[in-house]
């Protein structure tokens, strides 16, 4: 959504709503935040007008004022301060749900009403890290493209199906905009600099943090396999991308081998060698970590689990957990 012309012709800033859900990062918030802030800088004008919004109530204490602010309170201590919803501006072009933590549990009624409000008046609405999550809970994501973190999109398809989930950096549907978190909102930023004031002017925004290779929205938010275990082996890598696309439904060792294109004996000398466990061993530690993510970031039975990580029961599941990890799922949820 572009700005509008009579907020192009009377210099009027563009209004930003940042949603700041307690426990976010403050390195999604800064990614967001400092661009809007350097292209006020470098305009020499107020382009953008951003206000801090806080789902928490003030704290209550014996010295301060009746009329105090809330606080949002990042995952590492640091306090934002905000407006409570109910005094947030009624006159917003955007509104970015900042998240961290497990979004999938956050279950806010009077946020959720004010974001749906907001949409109903033609706002643009967003969500960075864990905020698509709360987007959806608040069932503002139906039939529009969308992404989130990755430690978060499992168990959010798990938890919703029919989501049209990509895993990209940002990704802008109409009256929606969603980014995965960390430095991506840099990207996402700069794409809607770009939008209302030019590609130049974004990039002389995006230089201005030595943001010089601006990424583009489809690109990908995790390294490559070579990236992240550290093996070159053409072989290893096709198997390892095997096993990752099918952790509800495990192949067998000879399938895995058949397509990395080499011998069941020689994928598990490769995988030893390389990696200091067997292909299966490996492939079951895949299972059990995902399992751990889905303990920790959604609400799912451990039934539910066990066969979304491909184990036969939660029995079987129990016991492979606890020997990995050295509790019991129960545990983890507790």
């Amino acid at each position: 959504m572009s700005m509008t012309e009579s907020q192009e012709s009377e210099g009027l800033p563009y209004r930003v709503g940042l949603l700041l859900v307690d426990g976010f990062a403050l390195m999604s918030f800064a990614s967001v935040v400092e661009p809007l802030r350097a292209a006020n800088l470098i305009a020499a004008t107020d382009l953008y007008d951003v206000t801090y919004i806080s789902t928490a109530s003030p704290t209550p204490s014996p010295t301060a004022s009746p009329t105090a602010s809330p606080a949002a309170v990042s995952s590492s201590g640091a306090e934002i301060p905000s407006v409570g919803i109910g005094a947030a501006p009624a006159d917003l072009d955007l509104v970015l749900v900042i998240a961290g933590g497990d979004p999938l549990t956050f279950r806010d009624g009077p946020a959720f009403r004010w974001l749906r409000q907001q949409a109903g008046r033609g706002v643009r609405i967003g969500g960075v890290s864990g905020g698509p999550a709360i987007l959806v809970n608040a069932g503002l994501m139906a039939n529009r493209r969308m992404t989130i973190h990755w430690e978060h999109a499992a168990a959010l398809a798990e938890h919703q199906p029919a989501l049209l989930l990509e895993r990209s950096l940002f990704v802008m549907d109409r009256d929606r905009m969603t980014c995965a978190g960390g430095t991506a909102p840099l990207d996402m930023t700069h794409a809607l600099i770009a939008e209302h004031h030019g590609a130049a002017f974004a990039r002389h925004v995006s230089d201005w943090f030595m943001h010089t290779e601006v990424r583009r929205a489809g690109d990908p938010q995790r390294a490559g396999l070579v990236e992240r275990y550290g093996v070159h082996e053409a072989s290893l890598v096709t198997a390892i991308d095997a096993m990752e696309s099918h952790l509800s439904d495990p192949l067998k060792l000879l399938q895995i081998a058949g397509i990395a294109g080499v011998s069941d004996r020689q994928l598990n000398r490769l995988f030893r060698g390389r990696l200091g466990k067997s292909a299966m061993a490996f492939y079951r530690d895949l299972r059990l970590d995902k399992a751990k993510n889905l303990l920790i970031q959604s609400d799912m039975r451990l039934t539910e689990i066990a066969l979304a990580t491909g184990f036969a029961n939660s029995a079987h599941f129990s016991r492979a957990f606890r020997a990995r990890f050295g509790t019991m799922p129960s545990a983890i949820r507790r």
